[in-house]
């Protein structure tokens, strides 16, 4: 795979324990598993995903439910 020999997965490994530790590679593997399981999920199911306005874009003009829909324009002040 990629032209990776055994050797080199061993190393990636032995780097990756003296990293993180062996305590905490489990937690590592199951975040990782539950990262795939979420991405496959969503990309299952990419129509049922809304997308929402980012910080700092103006939403379309649309009004609020309950309010006032006048075409007249506020009192110049």
């Amino acid at each position: 795979m990629f032209g990776i020999g055994a050797g080199e997965w061993v190393l990636i490994l032995v780097v990756i324990m003296v990293v993180f530790g062996a305590n905490k590679l489990p937690q590592l593997g199951d975040g990782l598993g539950r990262a795939l399981k979420n991405f496959k999920r969503a990309v299952s199911s990419a129509n049922e995903i809304e997308a929402s306005a980012k910080k700092g874009e103006i939403p379309s003009e649309q009004p609020k439910p309950g309010s006032a829909q006048s075409s007249e324009q506020p009192p110049k002040l």
